[in-house]
Order: C-alpha cells, then sequence, then structure tokens
C-alpha cells in the first residue's frame, strides 16, 4: 500500500507554498497581525483564483470536487506561513452545506462560495473566527441540528472578542431566529473535520518555526562563534524535529478515513487534534527560548506562530480534552 501522496495532491501543496511565499512573506504577516487588515481580501482572492475556496464543493456546483485530505493539506500550508485569511471556517461552511443542505442550499451557496464570491464561516456554540466578513453561516451546536443564517437577510450578529492570534480573528456570534436548518446536517462531522484541519495547521507552524530556529542557530554568535555549535542548542533542535516530524501521519491518517472509512474518523480526529497541536506547542515553546530574550518580544516574527499554536490547540478542545473522549471511545 502506498501512504505518499499523490502528485495531484503534491502540486496542490506546492502551488499553495509558493503562493505564500510570494504574496504572504513574514513582513506582511506582520502587518496583518499588527492592524493592517486591508491586505487579506487580496490574498483570500489570490487563494480563490487557483481554487482554494471551492476544494470540496462538487464538481457540478464549480467546485473541485475534493476530499478532507486536501483540505487538510492547504491547512498545513497556510499555518506554515501563518496566513491571514478565512479558510477555516470557509472550508468547513462549504463542506457542511456539501454534504448536509438542501438541493437549494447547494445550488444557492455552493457556487458563490466555490467561486470566492460569497465567504463562508461556522460558529460552533457562540463563537467564531473570521466571522465579520462572512455572507453565510453555518451555526453548529452539539446535540443540535446545524443551520444556516444569511448576513444580508439580519440572520447573525457578531461582537469582535480580543484573541491572541490576530491571523483569525475571533468574534461572538448571536444567531437569530428562522435560520435555515441543514436536513442532513451532522454536528459530528463538521467538529472533527475542524479538528483534522486545527492539526495540520499547526502542524505547519511548529515546522516553519523550527526551521526559523535552526536558521537563527546559524547566524546568532555567542562567545566568537554560531549558538548552532552548541551541543545542548543541537540535542534541543533535534528533540524539537522528532517531537513534531512523525505527528504528521496521525492528521494524514485522520484525514483520509474521514472519507475513506467515516467509522473511524471521531478517534483519528480526537488524536491528531490532541496529540498534534500538544507537541506544536512544546516545539513553539522552544523556539522562543532558542531565540533568546529577543525571543519574548514583540519584535520577534515567532510570536506571530506562536500564537497560531495556542488558537489551534484551545479552539473545540484542549489535548487534555480530547484524551478524555479518546479514552471513552476505547473504554478505559
Amino acid at each position: 500500500m502506498d501512504f505518499a501522496l499523490s502528485e495531484e495532491q503534491e502540486l496542490l501543496q506546492a502551488t499553495v507554498r509558493g503562493f505564500v511565499e510570494k504574496e504572504c512573506p513574514a513582513a506582511r504577516a506582520r502587518q496583518i497581525f499588527d492592524g493592517e487588515r486591508s491586505h487579506v481580501a487580496k490574498l483570500w482572492q489570490g487563494l480563490a483564483e487557483i481554487g482554494i475556496a471551492g476544494l470540496v464543493v462538487p464538481e457540478r456546483l464549480g467546485g473541485a470536487g475534493l476530499e478532507l485530505l486536501e483540505l487538510a493539506l492547504v491547512s498545513e500550508e497556510l499555518g506554515r506561513g501563518v496566513v491571514p485569511v478565512p479558510f477555516l471556517g470557509h472550508a468547513l461552511a462549504s463542506l457542511a452545506i456539501a454534504q448536509g443542505g438542501s438541493e437549494a442550499q447547494q445550488a444557492r451557496w455552493l457556487p458563490k462560495l466555490a467561486s470566492g464570491e460569497a465567504l463562508g464561516a461556522v460558529a460552533f456554540g457562540e463563537l467564531a473566527p473570521n466571522v465579520a466578513e462572512a455572507d453565510v453561516l453555518v451555526s453548529a451546536r452539539p446535540g443540535g441540528a446545524l443551520a444556516l443564517a444569511v448576513a444580508k437577510d439580519g440572520g447573525f450578529t457578531t461582537t469582535p472578542l480580543a484573541g491572541n492570534d490576530r491571523s483569525r480573528p475571533l468574534s461572538r456570534v448571536s444567531v437569530a431566529a428562522g435560520a435555515e436548518p441543514l436536513a442532513r446536517g451532522n454536528f459530528a462531522r463538521v467538529r472533527d473535520a475542524a479538528l483534522i484541519l486545527l492539526a495540520a495547521d499547526a502542524f505547519g507552524a511548529a515546522h516553519r518555526l523550527i526551521r526559523m530556529t535552526v536558521d537563527y542557530s546559524k547566524t546568532r554568535q555567542q562567545f566568537g562563534q554560531p549558538i548552532a555549535h552548541f551541543q545542548a542548542l543541537k540535542h534541543q533542535l533535534a528533540n524539537m524535529a522528532v517531537d513534531v516530524d512523525p505527528t504528521r501521519g496521525l492528521w494524514w491518517y485522520a484525514a483520509h478515513v474521514y472519507d475513506a472509512e467515516p467509522a473511524r474518523v471521531e478517534r483519528a480526529a480526537a488524536l491528531a487534534k490532541a496529540h498534534v497541536t500538544d507537541r506544536a506547542q512544546q516545539a513553539a515553546r522552544d523556539a522562543v527560548e532558542c531565540h533568546g530574550g529577543i525571543g519574548f518580544t514583540w519584535e520577534c516574527d515567532v510570536q506571530l506562530w506562536f500564537k497560531r499554536i495556542l488558537f489551534d490547540r484551545q479552539w473545540l478542545g484542549t489535548p487534555e480534552e480530547h484524551r478524555e473522549r479518546i479514552a471513552q471511545m476505547s473504554g478505559w
């Protein structure tokens, strides 16, 4: 059995990575992080133009008709570049409507979501990232049906919240009465997809932080030589890589079984979210320490990826909460 990515999947990642490197270098990500959000719409439009907005929308409705693994591969690249676009909520909204919407709901929204003409978001409970500019919201509440709320109809209102990760601003959402239910909507399916995308994003961010830290250690000098020559730092960098790199298989597998073996996905998604984000956070902490005093300052770019990983770790449940879920599913 071949566990590698296909040529098409590798091409997808390479295309997104090239776009991110050109259009969203660290300097631009920092500008947006500092409050200059005029670049966000341009970045999202560029991603929509290369097909990212409609990856899981059926081909008959203007999308690529791909699966969750492709979404996760894109999520990895956006985490690697700490790209401040509304991909997460939009992807989940598109997925929820494609899986659970009526024919009329799909015909109305999926072509617009696929082209980037409309922006989607998902609110789990009362919270949602990147929802202030959304045209349509999928309201997902545990134990309840999924529902669609439309911005221009007054279907929902948002209140900005202060958060650490400024690449994905968080809002409190109030959904008006009369939101359209998604007849075949499944809260668990949307939640599991979200957990996998968060794990992939955290992996990408942690992978980038390790590379940044290695590069910094080759240029930062102490006692007349690069700190990369110090044995203790070599061990720490090696441990960071060994902790993070093998976790790729967890979210690859979870994304694969999401479509191929749905009965396995709940446990796989929880495991990926718990372990990948936990290891990513430790790598982020180590990266700050390896940068020394500058690593703790606002001026150091490490903070952008550190806070991205914090969001991935906390949103929709901490590693401890998901390990408890895994224990219950395993009958422990």
